[in-house]
């Protein structure tokens, strides 16, 4: 991953400038000497020098902002007048996260003058968030020394947050064909969602999808076929025109996805069926495209193909998926979907298997394969990007165990199994009633946090089930 780039705005009193001139430079190697490197594995910092009138304020946060940084990080280097910095944190569109700390660890009998002139930012910080608070200014606050673990892993999953909404607000979805008829969940208004999340889409058409296809360089072709032998499992009976066929789907899926710059595909897989010259469906090819990191939706949905690659940015790798079938008898879910999973998430314990569907879902002149991904059992997060009334977004999010599960024989499809933290029975009724889609995507780990913070981010409701 590439790690988030962070503006530090540290702040001191222009009185000190006078009464104890040294104070400055001394807080100044403080953040280049520890704070800066003790951030190091969660962000590239960019930190230019202390700062105490509002002119430099203004010119550090417009600096921070043409060289495109996630996200400001303020410090109280010691007591600064909330007035001086406030204005130009209420103009920016960065997101803005104050970090409570300081250099001395301990007050104790060896305390005094220098120690307190140089450890004073804690009220500073309190005048400030007042401020903001006032200005209805979103702001994340985190405490801890300098040397916390767990307070720079808060900053780190901020950051993350941080720059996962950049990320989405410059995202380009692609939509081929258009969404299946009746599904409401993911209607959308396509402009809010320009102005709201800032995602554009442009529309893909299946007439090129063939095109390229039929146009798929050869040696390419090869190659891809080639990696489909050494990565996956081949179901006795496949031949190599078959993975040639998947391949060549593969090529015109990437291809479309170069050429428009995409970061996310969604696709109705009843448009395929409507051109009569389609060889196959892209399943295997999609699903390694998840594994790169590009997101996706099924049967046209442009929210959870945001939701998805949206989730890979911020805690990757995430895979999308949806609830099939209850476990009553385990508690648990099985999750899966018609042909496409991230072949990144495939449990370690043996290759993704790729098998050949009985029946096409839709008329197509060659076969139809698919990879049949379970994911790796262990902790996970199962997420939902949706809106709600009044056009407003919602983050749902669940910790999950991915269980030792699959895959199955007689299955031709990706599948899981995931249990819910309590009663799977609370959980569905929990998600149903925050407006669950019944589209979704899985990431591994516990991405609560993060979650969290993004919905803070992009003003949007959070939702833990």
């Amino acid at each position: 991953m590439s790690k988030p780039k962070i503006g530090l705005l540290g702040l001191t009193l222009e009185l000190y400038e006078g009464t104890a001139p040294e104070l400055r430079k001394g807080r100044e190697a403080f953040v280049r000497e520890k704070l800066a490197p003790a951030l190091a594995d969660v962000a590239d910092v960019r930190f230019d020098g202390a700062v105490f009138a509002r002119e430099a304020v203004e010119r550090a946060v417009a600096g921070f902002e043409a060289d495109g940084v996630d996200a400001i990080l303020v410090v109280l280097l010691s007591y600064a007048q909330s007035l001086v910095s406030a204005p130009a944190l209420k103009r920016t569109d960065l997101p803005i996260v104050v970090w409570n700390t300081q250099e001395l660890l301990a007050v104790n009998e060896s305390y005094g003058n220098a120690e307190m002139l140089a450890n004073h930012g804690v009220h500073g910080t309190h005048d400030l968030c007042n401020v903001l608070v006032r200005a209805g200014v979103p702001f994340e606050y985190v405490t801890g020394h300098v040397d916390d673990a767990e307070a720079v892993g808060e900053l780190g999953d901020f950051f993350r947050a941080a720059y996962a909404a950049g990320r989405l607000r410059q995202a380009r979805l692609g939509l081929l064909g258009y969404p299946f008829p009746g599904m409401g969940d993911f209607g959308l208004d396509t402009t809010h969602m320009a102005t709201s999340l800032g995602c554009a889409w442009t529309a893909l058409s299946v007439a090129e999808y063939v095109t390229r296809c039929a146009e798929a360089d050869a040696a390419q072709v090869k190659k891809l076929v080639g990696e489909y032998q050494s990565a996956y499992e081949i179901a006795p009976g496949i031949t190599t025109d078959e993975l040639a066929e998947a391949a060549r789907a593969e090529v015109a899926l990437r291809g479309m996805v170069e050429a428009n710059r995409l970061d996310a595909v969604t696709y109705e897989f009843l448009a395929f069926g409507e051109d009569e010259r389609v060889e196959t469906l892209p399943f295997v090819g999609m699903s390694r495209l998840l594994g790169e990191g590009i997101g996706f939706g099924g049967e046209g949905d442009l929210i959870s193909s945001a939701g998805t690659v949206l989730l890979n940015w911020l805690n990757p790798p995430a895979s999308f998926s949806e609830i099939f079938t209850v476990d009553f008898a385990g508690g648990a879910l099985f999750v899966s979907h018609m042909g496409e999973a991230n072949v990144g998430m495939n449990r370690r314990d043996r290759k993704p298997r790729v098998v050949k569907r009985e029946a096409s879902l839709v008329p197509i002149r060659g076969s139809q394969l698919a990879p049949v991904v379970s994911f790796e059992p262990g902790e996970a997060t199962l997420v939902a990007l949706t809106l709600t009334a009044g056009q407003h977004w919602r983050l749902i999010a669940a910790p999950m165990t991915i269980e030792d599960f699959g895959p199955l024989e007689v299955l031709a499809v990706p599948h899981s199994k995931i249990k819910p933290k309590g009663d799977v029975r609370e959980f569905l009724t929990g998600y149903a009633k925050a407006g669950g889609p019944h589209h979704l995507a899985v990431c591994f780990g516990d991405a609560r946090r993060r979650l969290r913070m993004l919905a803070g981010i992009l003003g949007a409701d959070f939702c833990e089930i």
